[in-house]
């Protein structure tokens, strides 16, 4: 799974998801420290990239667009520190891999994995 790491993780997080056998990126090594959110996504896209992030606008913008991708891993845990991100993230993917690959968004907390199926749709 190829991974793009969002400007608010610690850089040196993409070398250890990296030396775990996943094709990470941060933003900062891709010339995408000061993108905006719709640029991240969109490189994410062309890229054929699962966004990792602390930001809560990467959901809400995919949500709102219809959009069918890129899947976005949303990490609410504050400061996550890179060792412990890159297990965490280890962690997300192996439970989440099909998920991610059809198009969704996870938000991941302490407690729990919750995962929704791209493209987001009202529950009737």
């Amino acid at each position: 799974m190829k991974l793009l790491l969002d400007q608010g993780l610690p850089r040196s997080a993409a070398a250890r998801i990296r030396a775990g056998g996943f094709d990470a990126v941060h933003t900062g090594e891709s010339g995408l420290a000061a993108a905006s959110d719709a640029e991240v996504l969109d490189a994410a896209r062309h890229q054929g990239r699962t966004v990792i992030t602390l930001d809560a606008d990467f959901h809400a913008i995919l949500a709102l667009s219809d959009a069918t991708g890129p899947s976005v891993v949303r990490i609410r845990i504050e400061g996550p520190r890179a060792e412990a991100l890159s297990n965490l993230v280890a962690t997300v993917l192996s439970r989440c891999a099909d998920d991610l690959a059809a198009g969704a968004l996870v938000s991941v907390t302490e407690d729990q994995i919750r995962v929704r199926r791209l493209p987001v749709r009202p529950k009737d």
